[in-house]
């Protein structure tokens, strides 16, 4: 059993500095919980706790029904991938995997086969008798994951593995970072500050800002639901659009008004009228009005065209904010142009501009 439960736990440093603030969170037996956030939010500070790296101030860090407050590092059956890999120079790939089974006076022969079982699995079989400084980076990132692997732990902690790989690399790491999730069945906690790892990797995503957890969900609830706009600006690359209005009544229903802009309201958001609001716009869900005739539009200057390969974006001028929206690789539009586009009614969001909250009703 490897669930993982923090009940109110606060991690203070010296000068009453909050790193985690008052935290529940419950990590299900073999799930895999992706710790997301910009850096100083309290992410790596929360895997550390799990490790014993870092001792908890307050509240209680239990493994299954076990408090571990007090438990070092070396009995709570984890195992730790950093980011800088931490592997021994001076030691061979062979012995950099077996290190721990030798430290834990494994026998020889079950240190063998759990070392060549995992080199197969990673597909480092060949290198198995190189030093580090001869693998490249994604080499060196499998013989860390490798070390690891061989303890059969119950947790798995992963601290940004993939930041010092390049882009390329990230992507098919980031799938056998998933297959191996699948074959080793035990729980994975995951930090880092890419959306797309926490969206391509996660059971459930865990948003954290300034120490605190800002929603807890799958990557559909919080890239569809955001709780507030911080969560919602987080995901999504190019970010949301957000435009400052107010609600008014547009007869049949509510609208959004931003000087000429008017935008009826989809029937899941809630707010009485003349409150002041945000609304927020995927760049992915603005279209040509001929794919939905009937949908609500917004008209803006264009700023700015930029192909990125598979897709094309602009940036746009509307009512005085900048816009950019997602036209597709097909469309071909020109600076200063004035362009038309139809929004998606059931994919907006609105959000009270006094607490940044989300105003949809079904928001987890």
């Amino acid at each position: 059993m490897a669930s993982i439960s923090f009940r109110a736990v606060t991690k203070r440093y010296a000068g009453d500095v909050i790193a985690v603030n008052n935290l529940d969170l419950e990590i299900r037996d073999k799930e895999f919980v992706v710790l997301l956030g910009p850096s100083g939010c309290g992410k790596s500070t929360t895997l550390n706790m799990i490790a014993g790296l870092e001792d908890v101030t307050e509240g209680e860090l239990r493994f299954g029904d076990e408090v571990v407050n007090a438990l070092p590092p070396h009995k709570r059956d984890v195992a730790m991938v950093f980011q800088s890999y931490a592997l021994y120079p001076h030691k061979s790939v062979y012995e950099n995997i077996a290190f721990g089974l030798r430290m834990r006076r494994v026998d020889k022969a079950e240190i063998d086969r759990r070392v060549r079982d995992a080199a197969n699995k990673l597909a480092i079989a060949h290198l198995l008798e190189r030093r580090p400084s001869q693998l490249s980076g994604g080499q060196r990132q499998r013989v860390a994951l490798g070390r690891a692997m061989v303890r059969q732990p119950a947790v798995f902690l992963m601290d940004e593995p993939l930041s010092n790989l390049d882009a390329a690399l990230r992507i098919s790491m980031r799938a056998e970072i998933k297959q191996l999730h699948t074959a080793m069945q035990t729980t994975f906690v995951y930090v880092t500050h890419d959306q797309a790892e926490a969206l391509t990797l996660a059971d459930r995503i865990v948003v954290m800002n300034d120490g605190l957890i800002q929603q807890i969900g799958s990557a559909d609830d919080i890239y569809e639901r955001p709780r507030n706009m911080f969560v919602a600006a987080f995901l999504g690359n190019p970010p949301i659009n957000y435009l400052q209005g107010t609600i008014e009544n547009g007869g049949a229903a509510r609208v959004f008004r931003r000087g000429g802009l008017h935008i009826p309201l989809p029937p899941h958001v809630e707010g009485a009228v003349g409150r002041e609001v945000v609304l927020g716009i995927r760049p992915e869900d603005a279209a040509p009005p001929a794919e939905q005739p009937e949908a609500p539009t917004i008209t803006g200057t264009v700023e700015s065209v930029l192909p990125v390969g598979s897709d094309r974006f602009l940036g746009l001028k509307v009512e005085g904010a900048s816009l950019f929206v997602r036209v597709g690789k097909q469309a071909h539009h020109r600076e200063g142009e004035c362009v038309t586009l139809a929004l998606a009614p059931e994919r907006l969001h609105l959000f009270d501009r006094a607490t940044a909250s989300s105003l949809r009703r079904d928001t987890p």
